[in-house]
């Protein structure tokens, strides 16, 4: 059995440069979060600024919930 591919940005059909992205800083390297509402759900995209590449994550609701629980709980404090 496998698993249900997660979408791209394709897929949810937006535009990824027409969201509104909140930022972490100013310059490149900074990490940008959209929220979006596409195929009856909703979406976080990241992506980071200035990434030549232009790639974008697709996180569904429960993902992005999970991260941000983990973040509350200090999971991430020694990552460097």
């Amino acid at each position: 059995m496998s698993l249900p591919r997660k979408p791209t940005v394709h897929d949810l059909r937006i535009d990824a440069d027409a969201q509104e992205w909140q930022r972490s800083g100013s310059g490149r390297g900074s990490i940008e979060v959209a929220f979006v509402d596409a195929l009856d759900e909703k979406w976080v995209l990241m992506r980071v600024s200035g990434d030549p590449d232009s790639r974008v994550l697709v996180y569904d609701k429960f993902e992005w919930e999970c991260f941000v629980d983990g973040v509350r709980k200090g999971e991430f404090d020694d990552a460097v």
